[in-house]
């Protein structure tokens, strides 16, 4: 009965809760990484900003839109109803695809989002929290790309 028990418990304390979200400068170095600097004229900042303020840096973060009837996956909560296969699919990926801590496919998707007439105003998030910051360079404080 002891051993079950440990053996229990060491099985809860394996299991990464959370082991998903990844740190600023991780964030900042896949997206770097990925082309996503000075893209279409936005800053790395402005990327790493989104980014936080849409998953807080979980790029396995799903959520539903009780509003807007959509669900949101990944680092840039991308939106089912327009860029995914639950949707549209304007990204031509799955959307389960853009929940992979990798980011390739997340980042394609961003891309292709970011060049449509609204740019990174096609999140709320950013135009909120991020576009007219004069703090923005924080985001990379400390980082080495």
């Amino acid at each position: 009965m002891k051993a079950s028990m440990v053996l229990s418990l060491i099985g809860y304390l394996v299991v990464p809760s959370g082991a998903a979200v990844l740190g600023r400068c991780v964030v900042a170095k896949k997206l770097h990484e990925g082309g996503l600097s000075d893209f279409e004229g936005y800053s790395l900042e402005n990327w790493v900003c989104l980014a936080y303020f849409e998953s807080k840096f979980n790029p396995t973060a799903a959520y539903d839109s009780l509003r807007g009837g959509y669900t949101g996956y990944g680092l840039f909560q991308i939106r089912n109803s327009d860029w995914c296969d639950h949707g549209k699919n304007r990204c031509h990926v799955s959307c389960s695809a853009l929940l992979n801590p990798n980011l390739k496919e997340t980042i394609e998707c961003a891309k292709k989002i970011v060049k449509g007439k609204r740019g990174m105003g096609a999140w709320t998030s950013w135009t909120l929290n991020c576009q007219h910051s004069d703090t923005l360079e924080r985001w990379l404080d400390g980082c080495k790309l």
